[in-house]
């Protein structure tokens, strides 16, 4: 019996030390794919319904009156305000190509987004340099406006009667429709393609909705920004985007490897966000809009910055509510 015991155990000391000898072979640690995309990345489950509500016309806006003279603001009016400020606050933004996008080369923020809030800020001051502009996330865009942060948001915003709780809108100054982007050779010839796939998007945009209603539900993927979601489209984190088409051309010029898909999904407007309350700088807002529809100006900005989508078909008419 003892010798049989001596034995198990020196079995045991045997086993042991063979054990603390060798280095075990661990398994590769891989992250999980959501953790290889861009910071604030996640998969969104539900659309955003945007368009839901619609308890009102919310391309519809209020009529400009007699449009004051370039720094001859009517005594406490929202423009005499902001005139004494002495610049237009304006929130844009800095990510997306043709409309508001941070030139390497300058380090100036550019496009047509930007050119209109130029233009705002020459019929209140006589001097269209007159703006601050702050760049803020699309989600950021009504909040900044009731923090009293900016002025006016030019960013590429529609108007939604949800949206018309807390903001106030201008008359539509650009109209378009939404595709799909992918890499040249991925198989995805159109929206019907998306199903089981990742698509990318911004967060509570109204173009989502386009995507969650597809017969075959693609994975959603909420990016907080449109360089960050053509990265993810470049590194194959996901296999789409989708929303306007200028912006997509946009991010496509950036990257000829990329090719814009299919036949429109959805269509959208857009326009200027005013804070809710300022129904007088709305009608001043809308002026100014009237004068670059009618004097060429908004055709020559188009000229300018968006020759790349084709001809235009002129800017589109204004519909005022009262």
């Amino acid at each position: 019996m003892k010798t049989r015991m001596r034995m198990l155990l020196l079995g045991a000391v045997a086993l042991l030390a063979a054990a603390c000898g060798s280095t075990p072979q661990a398994a590769p640690f891989q992250l999980p794919s959501e953790n290889r995309l861009p910071p604030g990345a996640s998969v969104l489950t539900a659309a955003p319904n945007q368009r839901a509500d619609q308890s009102c016309d919310p391309t519809a806006s209020l009529r400009p009156g007699a449009q004051p003279q370039p720094g001859a603001m009517p005594t406490g009016s929202t423009m005499e305000k902001i005139v004494r400020s002495g610049q237009l606050k304006v929130g844009v933004d800095q990510n997306q190509f043709l409309f508001g996008y941070r030139n390497p080369s300058t380090g100036e923020i550019e496009g047509f987004d930007i050119d209109l809030a130029h233009e705002v800020a020459r019929d209140l001051f006589g001097d269209p340099n007159r703006v601050d502009l702050h760049p803020i996330e699309s989600a950021n865009r009504a909040q900044a406006l009731k923090n009293g942060d900016v002025d006016i948001v030019v960013q590429n915003f529609t108007p939604t009667c949800a949206r018309r709780q807390d903001v106030q809108f201008s008359t539509v100054y650009f109209q378009t429709d939404q595709r799909v982007l992918v890499t040249k050779g991925s198989g995805i010839r159109s929206a019907a393609d998306l199903g089981g796939k990742k698509v990318c998007g911004i967060p509570n945009s109204t173009t989502l909705d386009a995507v969650f209603a597809l017969p075959q539900r693609p994975t959603v993927i909420g990016i907080e920004n449109w360089l960050d979601c053509l990265t993810a489209l470049q590194q194959g984190e996901v296999d789409a985007a989708s929303t306007d088409l200028p912006l997509l051309y946009g991010l496509k010029i950036q990257d000829p490897n990329l090719e814009v898909v299919g036949d429109a999904m959805a269509s959208d407007v857009y326009a200027i966000g005013i804070q809710k309350d300022k129904t007088d700088f709305v009608r001043f807002v809308n002026g100014v809009l009237e004068r670059v529809r009618t004097d060429g100006t908004w055709q020559r900005l188009y000229n300018q910055r968006l020759s790349v989508l084709g001809p235009s078909n002129g800017p589109p008419a204004a519909r005022y509510s009262d």
